[in-house]
């Protein structure tokens, strides 16, 4: 009796097991998964991703990163980072109306990739996930689209890129996003429809009016230039528009669920295509919590009144400490790297910005420019290296820290008040700024000596100073009647170097004695012990 009801009950538990996962992976309603859903660990722990925001137009190596749209613009207008392409590509592919972007696609064959280096450097580096460009306003997919004919399997490369990807993030176990920039081609493309406003060929159409027809014979035959450019204008109905956006919900469904990524991130502001993105968005979040029974996924755009949506800043950061994770993105030239463009950062521009990115609640998500053949610039692999080893040195201070109850300390190098109950940071914060392209450069002043930024973890306090240099630096935060409380700090040890630094602590500040080998050249990193953090 008692063995039959041992079975009975273990087959009640299983039951009750199977019923109540049904309950959890059944599809369910954006508001529903909102109910349960809170940002993963991988990703509030990670602080720092690897993005390569790369495709077909990174084969021409100037013209600006929006070189697709701008080749077919003698006249730019305000948008002169792209004024180069129209020359640049006469002179190296020929005039548009003959050779449009879908030869430059042809022409991509992304022969030096190698995604196994790729992840196995970047995660020696200190990238804790990574994002591969799915697409772009371009409307080229990087992936086997089944609902898109122009993708890197059938056309250029001849290679599943996020596929690729996708198994090498497998491989080395680290966390995999991709992300779309798709949703305005059909504005972004119309320039592929004109012609020359002057010269020998003026009025002769771009190749965006060339039919499916005019294929014949040609490398591009049983392809549909009206599938990459879009329909030109005067043939476009609303109805060919609504096709294009349950044709966008498709590929992304496809792309979100079949690569079974990690991080679905999108361009622009809102939800592409407003309600498709958004279902796309739902039915990636039920795929994922159906496959692996949780939700611990990231769906990140500028999305604002979404509290399941990571909250992007671009080439930027917050103004303060954001009670949600968040992240910033940047890049050192303009997405796709084009020589003819400067880089805007080196190892201690990018370094700053992290810090300050991590001191708030963020993430920095870091383009990686790679050259068209799929290999790292050099000169953008030395800047690498260094932010590598910079990261290496200080990781305790990074990974899985947290925001203390001020980011910083001595913001702008503003010198305190002796009133030591109050700080400076709402006169840093009336200084003005912005989320969005607030980012810091190598044209950027340089911080004070005595300006720093905090992290917490465990029972320690990190104090990153941005710009170290040798003697007192006085911080008023953590004086013992600073309104934050510290405690009585009993141990200061200089991170990298593992050495213990002088240090003194009274009402007014903590009065660290910072080395002149602090950070070597780059951001030092302190770990406080003893207070109450």
């Amino acid at each position: 009796m008692f063995k039959k009801l041992f079975v009975f009950g273990i087959a009640l538990f299983f039951a009750g097991l199977h019923i109540a996962h049904a309950q959890t992976t059944k599809d369910q309603s954006w508001e529903q998964l909102g109910k349960q859903y809170q940002f993963p660990k991988w990703f509030t722990e990670a602080k720092l991703g690897i993005w390569v925001h790369w495709g077909a137009q990174t084969l021409p190596d100037s013209g600006g990163g929006w070189y697709a749209r701008h080749m077919y613009m003698q006249d730019v207008g305000g948008q002169t980072f792209g004024a180069n392409a129209y020359p640049y590509h006469l002179r190296h592919f020929g005039h548009p109306s003959e050779v449009g972007f879908k030869d430059v696609i042809h022409q991509w064959k992304a022969e030096h990739l190698d995604t196994d280096a790729l992840l196995r450097y970047f995660k020696s580096i200190g990238a804790k996930y990574f994002v591969a460009l799915a697409n772009h306003h371009d409307h080229f997919d990087n992936f086997n689209s089944t609902h898109h004919a122009w993708n890197s399997v059938n056309v250029g490369p001849k290679k599943d890129i996020i596929g690729l990807f996708r198994k090498s993030a497998a491989k080395y176990k680290i966390p995999f996003g991709v992300s779309s920039h798709d949703d305005r081609f059909m504005g972004w493309w119309l320039p592929a429809f004109g012609s020359d406003i002057s010269g020998p060929k003026k009025g002769v159409k771009y190749d965006g009016n060339l039919t499916k027809a005019d294929g014949i014979g040609k490398w591009w035959e049983g392809l549909d230039p009206a599938d990459l450019y879009g329909l030109p204008p005067e043939k476009r109905t609303k109805e060919w528009e609504e096709s294009v956006k349950k044709n966008w919900l498709d590929r992304h469904i496809e792309l979100a669920t079949k690569y079974d990524v990690d991080m679905l991130w999108f361009d622009g502001y809102g939800f592409p295509y407003g309600k498709y993105g958004k279902e796309a968005s739902r039915v990636f979040l039920n795929s994922h919590l159906q496959k692996h029974g949780n939700l611990s996924v990231v769906v990140a755009g500028k999305i604002s009144n979404e509290p399941m949506v990571l909250k992007d800043i671009e080439r930027g950061g917050a103004s303060e400490i954001l009670p949600y994770p968040w992240q910033g993105t940047m890049t050192f030239t303009h997405w796709f790297y084009k020589k003819e463009i400067p880089s805007r950062h080196n190892a201690r521009t990018v370094i700053e910005s992290f810090t300050d990115m991590i001191s708030k609640n963020g993430n920095l998500l870091l383009n990686v420019e790679l050259l068209a053949d799929g290999t790292i610039p050099p000169d953008h692999k030395m800047i690498l290296d260094t932010i590598g080893w910079w990261m290496n040195r200080n990781k305790e201070a990074i990974y899985a820290s947290a925001p203390w109850s001020v980011y910083g300390d001595n913001f702008k190098g503003i010198v305190r008040t002796k009133d030591v109950s109050i700080t400076d940071e709402e006169a840093y914060k009336k200084q003005g700024s912005s989320d969005d392209f607030n980012e810091r450069t190598i044209a950027s002043p340089a911080y004070s000596p005595n300006e720093v930024r905090f992290t917490i973890k465990g029972k320690n306090l990190y104090v990153f100073v941005l710009n170290p240099a040798a003697g007192e630096l006085v911080l008023p935060s953590l004086g013992l009647r600073s309104a934050q409380h510290p405690g009585k700090i009993k141990k200061a040890i200089l991170l990298g170097a593992n050495k213990k630094i002088a240090f003194r602590q009274d009402d007014e500040a903590l009065r660290l004695t910072i080395p002149s080998s602090a950070g070597r050249g780059y951001t030092a990193v302190v770990r406080l012990e003893g207070g109450k953090y």
